[in-house]
């Protein structure tokens, strides 16, 4: 009987003890959110892209490539077409008309462009001028502002009324301050409710193209071609009419000035500003980066309408990235994470 409870009790379980029970899981740092939460990483790409100026060996090299292809190009055209002369004078004379129209066409886009960059600085001019009457309270340098104002915005239709309602009160103010601000309240504040739609419009389809579209850069195309045509667009909106060259050098300049002040960078109210930003970076990646790419993209908007107006931000208020980005993506997702 003692050797059958003996090897009864030898069949239960064997408990070992150990000296060192080793790290408990509860002594384990937690994992830190930041370490995985949304970057915007295709804005700041965007970002480094836009602002980054080629060194001077890589423009002397594309300069010369280009006038070396025209070079060539041209040759090539006018040995072909004296060829043609040489041997038929109608097939001749044919290819030099379509050569000369060619030309032609060329010539009238650079002085397209060349307008376009002639209007930006003009429209660059007048801020410069405006913030100097306004620290000098410089009355007759304020009406003299508005009647450039007034002549700048003549023509479009959308902007008659203000423009009778400045010519009306400027006369009747009696300093620099009331002058600049009636042309804000007649004249701007109605394009600045324009430029703020395309403002909304570009975050939201930065963002949409971010959280939805999963190949490689496809973001960072979507967020540059988006960019530089709200750019662009602001640009038209207050007079710059601005070409390619123009737009895209618009958006070096609004690019540059973000990274310089350190605006092109996520902080913890950026998630915050848009309800249920934190929750729905919490459940997608692709949906966070989404909401920091969009609200990144209002913050470019906001320092584009600053770059191409005419006049600094005075009576009028100037638009806030936060409400900008609650207008424009706040709901955006919540069909995708219900």
């Amino acid at each position: 009987m003692a050797k059958g409870t003996d090897m009864s009790e030898r069949d239960g379980p064997v408990l070992i003890e150990l000296d060192d029970a080793g790290p408990s899981p509860a002594d384990a740092p937690p994992v830190s959110e930041t370490a995985h939460a949304p970057s915007g990483q295709a804005m700041q790409t965007m970002a480094v892209l836009a602002a980054r100026r080629p060194n001077r060996l890589v423009r002397w090299f594309w300069q010369l490539l280009l006038a070396v292809i025209v070079f060539f190009t041209t040759v090539a055209a006018w040995d072909a077409v004296t060829g043609l002369v040489a041997r038929n004078a109608v097939l001749g004379l044919v290819a030099l008309g379509l050569l000369g129209l060619f030309a032609y066409v060329c010539f009238a886009i650079l002085i397209r462009e060349w307008a376009a960059l002639a209007r930006l600085q003009k429209i660059e001019g007048l801020h410069a001028e405006a913030e100097r009457v306004l620290e000098a309270e410089d009355l007759g340098g304020a009406r003299k502002l508005a009647d450039r104002l007034v002549a700048l915005y003549t023509g479009r239709e959308d902007t008659r009324w203000g423009r009778d309602r400045l010519k009306e009160g400027a006369r009747d103010a009696f300093d620099a301050s009331t002058v600049l601000g009636l042309a804000e309240d007649t004249l701007l504040v109605p394009l600045d409710e324009r430029a703020r739609r395309e403002v909304e419009a570009a975050a939201r389809q930065v963002a949409t193209v971010t959280a939805l579209v999963p190949l490689a850069f496809a973001d960072v195309i979507a967020a540059l071609t988006a960019n530089v045509r709200m750019i662009r667009r602001i640009a038209e909106i207050y007079g710059g009419r601005s070409g390619t060259l123009g737009a895209w050098r618009l958006t070096r300049a609004v690019i540059t000035h973000l990274v310089a002040t350190g605006a092109v960078a996520v902080g913890e109210d950026l998630l915050g500003s848009v309800g249920g930003g934190h929750l729905v970076a919490k459940l997608s990646r692709r949906f966070g980066e989404g909401l920091v790419n969009g609200a990144l993209t209002a913050r470019v908007g906001v320092a584009a309408m600053e770059v191409c107006r005419p006049l600094p931000f005075t009576v009028a208020e100037k638009p806030r990235v936060t409400r900008l980005v609650q207008r424009a993506l706040t709901g955006l997702f919540d069909r995708e994470t219900t």
